[in-house]
């Protein structure tokens, strides 16, 4: 169930209008009171000799009552209760209940008090119910409602385990504002699938994807096509600003214009800024205006993020939760990054898997930023490296990010959900079922190909590396030997040895303390951070890459989370 506190109005009747009309597209069928502070108040939808200004007037007494010098410009207080789609039909005496357990919980009429506000609850549809009140009691005084969005929210999720209602999570006040009625509404009459809301905050987070500074985000803003008008202080510095889309008006067409902090909590200009801590010095913004800009290929911005993906891993796994923020909110940038830059077949569910992480990017732990730089600068280079092909490498090195991601996004699963962190755990395993299947769209083409060369290697070699196997790793051998995906990590072993690298070494770096257990194919997550670690191609037709042996860094490192599935894939 979803409650939702609107804006304190000044009209009482303009209210008991829309309540009982017929709604802005005929929605409404038989408006009636379920309930109602005084159970002999008037219902203009049953008693057809009651008429709306008797309700009206009766809400209104006490304010009426008070000297004119004493009376709120905006008294009327609004609150609406919306079951799920698949919830069962509430009767009117359920409604009934749960809309005096929603006036008790907010502080409009606390039970057992006889001075408390009156208030009347309206339905007029199947699914939900409106309560209107005046936020002056009996006695007089101001109603004490103070957080009555978060104590309403509270009390609805008592009254889903209660009513046998579809169970949402808890928030924590750091979830982005959702689109109004008036916003779906417009965007349906538009023929568009989201919001000007929605679709601003995308294009705002993907501009900030990266950015090194001020400059560089609102050029990019302008670049998205979009209109941006700053807020200057007399000092010259930028305070604030606010964006909208060009094609999005108001009945004066002029455009709607939306802060950055009423699209997300963390695009207001001051959060934007602790992002922005310096890059390294070939990234200052006089770098990024020079013809001689860095510039990276796809396939190398992708291996260079699954490495800052692996050291992120690290810190979520040991590190403290000020710094575990701030890699979260990085890797965000990181996703969004990668469905901006991937190729049509993985660019959908990248999409998706970064609009849903965005929510679990963001809590009430506070990011120690500077903790995120291998990150941001991972994002900021495939931004710049520009979309990635199908096939080759940058196909093959879109596969082993979107692996090492999944590891991080399970991983925020557990950190969320130790911390009680409902929604963020839940949009994070959304995200991660996306990648999953991302995932399988972008690696059996590439699996496939090491897997048959892994068939085609001489039984006495096949034999030499499962015997590396089991003295490396004793607890995975057998099952590693037992997975089909077993022959590809045969060749990639291979070529581990021919690069001059010592294989057992290698595969005790890549399971360092992380737990393999739960893994579905722990041949191909081997698979994947061997092919990293030694620098071997992700794409087992390109070229030796010629760079020098080298030896992988003697670090700890913390458990696992669960890796991806394997994909399906054809046999040799």
């Amino acid at each position: 169930m979803i409650p939702k506190v609107h804006n304190m109005g000044a009209d009482t009747i303009r209210l008991l209008y829309y309540l009982y009309g017929p709604g802005k597209r005929e929605e409404h069928t038989d408006p009636h009171l379920v309930a109602a502070w005084d159970s002999l108040a008037p219902d203009p939808g049953r008693d057809p000799d009651a008429t709306l200004r008797d309700l009206q007037r009766l809400l209104d007494q006490p304010v009426m009552a008070l000297p004119t010098r004493r009376r709120p410009a905006q008294h009327v207080w609004h609150l609406s209760a919306r079951a799920a789609p698949e919830d069962p039909i509430l009767t009117d005496e359920q409604w009934a209940a749960i809309a005096h357990r929603l006036v008790a919980a907010t502080g409009i009429a606390p039970t057992g008090d006889d001075a408390a506000c009156r208030w009347a609850a309206v339905r007029h549809a199947n699914d939900h119910i409106h309560i209107i009140a005046t936020a002056i009691r009996e006695d007089g005084r101001r109603a004490r409602i103070r957080h009555d969005g978060a104590r309403s929210q509270a009390e609805a999720r008592k009254i889903e385990i209660d009513y046998g209602l579809r169970r949402l999570n808890a928030g924590d006040g750091t979830a982005a504002k959702r689109p109004t009625s008036a916003e779906i509404h417009k965007a349906q009459r538009r023929g568009k699938d989201r919001t000007a809301r929605e679709e601003l905050r995308e294009a705002v987070r993907r501009a900030a994807t990266g950015a090194a500074g001020e400059q560089e985000f609102f050029d990019r803003l302008a670049g998205a096509g979009l209109l941006v008008r700053r807020r200057i202080a007399p000092s010259g510095n930028a305070l604030g600003y606010k964006v909208a889309l060009a094609d999005d008006r108001n009945k004066n067409q002029q455009p709607v214009f939306y802060p950055g902090s009423a699209l997300a909590p963390d695009l207001s200009l001051p959060r934007l800024r602790e992002r922005w801590t310096p890059f390294p010095d070939r990234d200052t913004d006089t770098e990024l205006r020079s013809p001689r800009a860095r510039r990276v290929s796809p396939a190398t911005a992708r291996r260079d993020a699954a490495t800052a993906i692996w050291d992120a891993l690290v810190i979520v796994d040991q590190g403290h939760d000020g710094k575990i923020a701030a890699q979260l909110s990085a890797a965000g940038e990181v996703l969004d990054a990668l469905a901006k830059t991937s190729a049509a077949h993985t660019r959908r569910e990248l999409g998706a898997a970064a609009a849903a992480f965005e929510r679990a990017s963001r809590s009430h732990i506070r990011a120690e930023r500077g903790h995120d730089r291998a990150l941001r600068q991972a994002a900021r280079d495939l931004v710049r490296g520009g979309p990635a092909l199908v096939r080759g490498e940058d196909g093959a090195t879109t596969a082993m990010l979107i692996d090492m991601v999944f590891f991080l996004v399970t991983a925020a699963v557990h950190w969320h959900n130790k911390h009680q962190h409902a929604q963020q755990a839940a949009a994070a395993h959304q995200a991660a079922q996306h990648l999953r299947a991302a995932y399988r769209a972008a690696a059996p083409t590439h699996l496939t190909t090491m897997h048959r060369r892994g068939q085609l290697l001489p039984r006495a070699r096949q034999q030499k590396h499962a015997a590396q196997l089991r003295q490396a790793l004793p607890a995975y051998s057998e099952r590693i030997l037992a997975e089909p995906g077993w022959f590809a990590l045969a060749a990639t072993i291979t070529e581990v040895e021919k690069a001059g690298h010592d294989p057992a070494e290698l595969l005790v770096h890549a399971v360092g303390q992380r737990e393999l257990a739960t893994a579905e194919s722990v041949s191909d997550v081997l698979t994947w951070r061997l092919r990293r670690i030694a620098d071997l191609p992700a794409d087992v037709s390109a070229p030796p890459r010629r760079r020098p042996p080298r030896t992988p860094p003697g670090r700890a490192a913390g458990p696992t989370p669960q890796p991806t599935s394997a994909p399906p894939r054809t046999s040799g």
